[in-house]
């Protein structure tokens, strides 16, 4: 018990320190602009308007939690200023519940069958396949049989990429040659993952998104290939987004949705950045859920998204 609580505390402090520059932009932004003032007014509304906005939130989710605190305030009459951080506190970890960001304490998987599958999707650099590699360490740590399939055959960097990342983990990966068709590579991998009794199969996937019809009859192929070997597959196809670029993910996360059905996200690189903001923008417009992000280079900075202790990270500093 005291070890699991040790390492829960690490993970803590990872995540407080990944989101402590969003934190400090936000709040030092927040006690600026209604410093002198003890009631939450139109004027307090506009700057926070415009804290959310430039912290990646998104102007469509800002304009719903804004509308969310007017509506408290000519409910409530009188809100101070003090009462301010709470309620915003209250509305964020109210918008990812509803997108169903549950709080992820652990890498168990559905127990009805298996392996489950994977599909990875994202654009190129995003940090894709070292999630992938990332995921895969994860879930052997938890005692999990895990296979890898290089399907990103359109660059042999990806193939490589992922190959080291297996032999770093100890997890087999099924590869063809640079250029092969990716759903054959699924269907091998997908084949093997089943013949040897793999628990999870991570699918690796390319990155092309300006080629949008080229892309979506790519995943069509692989996704209808996997069907022959396990009906069901793939369980999840879960989308990779770099959370440093702000709103150039939100384009990414919209035009990805176009093109193939989400079922997850995985935002990377939030450490280091001001703009952690995007995760709660991102799983709002997208109604999608957050379940993985990335808060540096080690095997240990991916984690389980847990909107409770999102929230208090991103408050820390309030």
């Amino acid at each position: 018990m005291a070890l699991f609580g040790l390492f829960g505390k690490k993970k803590k402090e990872t995540l407080d320190k990944g989101l402590e520059k969003t934190s400090q932009s936000v709040f030092s932004k927040l006690a600026r602009a209604v410093a002198g003032k003890s009631k939450v007014d139109d004027d307090v509304l506009d700057d926070l308007e415009e804290i959310l906005i430039t912290s990646d939130v998104g102007v469509e989710t800002t304009v719903k939690i804004i509308h969310r605190i007017e509506d408290r305030v000519a409910r409530d009459k009188y809100v101070s200023t003090a009462e301010l951080n709470d309620i915003l506190r209250d509305e964020i970890a109210a918008l990812l519940a509803e997108n169903h960001s549950d709080d992820h304490d652990n890498w168990d998987l559905p127990s009805d069958h298996k392996p489950y599958v994977i599909l990875v999707v994202g654009v190129n650099g995003v940090g894709k396949t070292t999630t992938i590699g990332k995921l895969a360490y994860q879930f052997k740590k938890a005692g999990k049989k895990v296979y890898l399939g290089a399907a990103d055959t359109f660059r042999a960097a990806a193939v490589e990429q992922i190959s080291i990342w297996g032999e770093r983990v100890g997890v087999p990966v099924v590869k063809q040659q640079m250029g092969a068709d990716p759903a054959s590579v699924a269907f091998d991998t997908l084949q093997s993952a089943k013949a040897n009794g793999a628990d999870v199969v991570l699918i690796d996937t390319a990155g092309r998104l300006h080629n949008k019809v080229g892309l979506m009859n790519e995943l069509k192929k692989i996704k209808d290939v996997m069907k022959k070997v396990l009906p069901q597959a793939p369980d999840e196809v879960l989308l990779v987004l770099d959370g440093s670029t702000g709103q150039n993910a939100f384009e990414q996360a919209k035009q990805f949705s176009q093109v193939t059905s989400v079922d997850s996200l995985a935002i990377t690189k939030l450490d280091g950045t001001a703009k952690g903001g995007v995760v709660i923008g991102i799983s709002d417009q997208l109604k999608v859920p957050v379940k993985y992000i990335g808060l540096g280079e080690g095997m240990e900075d991916l984690q389980l998204f847990n909107k409770r202790e999102f929230v208090d990270s991103l408050f820390k500093h309030q």
